[in-house]
């Protein structure tokens, strides 16, 4: 092979692996439980929202703090708080998509998708405050 076809193949693997870093964010949903083995490290994780548990979010009190409660794929309930505003129809969501990491017995979230049962809405998405 010629020189120039070889610097050629490192230049293309060098943007493969530019375009996959940063695009790839492939991970797979979790449960609460694998979650908790590493605390501390994002995951996602998908689960149903408990309406018969508490949802904390007072706006005058602090308007970037919501707890609630889900259950994830697996059956465990588990104490979530987001640190952003409470998302509008969190209750009529199916699933909610949660992206944020274990601390203790509390999942820290950063980012809620809530996958909304009506098929003429969009999933709704909240990013919390990183401030």
């Amino acid at each position: 092979m010629k020189k120039s076809h070889i610097v050629l193949l490192v230049l293309v693997a060098a943007a493969v692996t530019v375009i996959v870093s940063m695009f790839g964010d492939f991970s797979t949903y979790e449960t609460f439980a694998s979650a908790s083995q590493e605390q501390g490290k994002k995951y996602h994780v998908i689960g149903e929202l408990v309406k018969d548990k508490e949802m904390n979010y007072d706006p005058v009190k602090d308007p970037n703090h919501f707890s609630f409660y889900v259950q994830d794929k697996s059956g465990n309930v588990n104490h979530v708080v987001f640190k952003g505003a409470k998302p509008t129809d969190i209750e009529k969501s199916e699933q909610i998509v949660m992206t944020g990491y274990m601390e203790g017995e509390t999942f820290q979230c950063s980012k809620i998708q809530m996958k909304c049962p009506s098929k003429y809405k969009n999933d709704q998405i909240a990013v919390a405050n990183q401030g």
